[in-house]
């Protein structure tokens, strides 16, 4: 349930972004998810590996509250939070570098 609520505050965050910039808003909030749940798989998958080459593997079911699950909400959420800033620093640098708005300002008369 937190993970669906994580879902929609990227897809949120993204699309702030991406209005922002005048980019489509729904692919970047495609974009977060993607990352999100991306993060988490590599996580979990990552988890399971640590399991198998140290031989603790148990038979918990992790789909509550557990140790395990908060540490991937949180490190996730570090990594779409990375990749807001990353994109961020981008759509700065392409507003800098294409002065079109500039371009199209000469020669009008007020």
């Amino acid at each position: 349930m937190i993970g669906i609520f994580i879902l929609i505050g990227a897809y949120r965050y993204y699309a702030g972004l991406a209005e922002r910039f005048g980019k489509t808003k729904w692919h970047y909030g495609l974009l977060a998810i993607g990352v999100y749940l991306g993060f988490q798989v590599f996580f979990l998958f990552a988890h399971g590996f640590y399991q198998g080459l140290t031989n603790t593997y148990n038979e918990r079911d992790y789909t509550g509250f557990s140790l395990v699950n908060m540490i991937g909400w949180g490190l996730s959420i570090i990594a779409v939070y990375g990749v807001h800033k990353l994109l961020e620093n981008k759509f700065r640098k392409e507003r800098v570098i294409k002065p079109s708005a500039e371009i199209e300002e000469i020669g009008r008369k007020d």
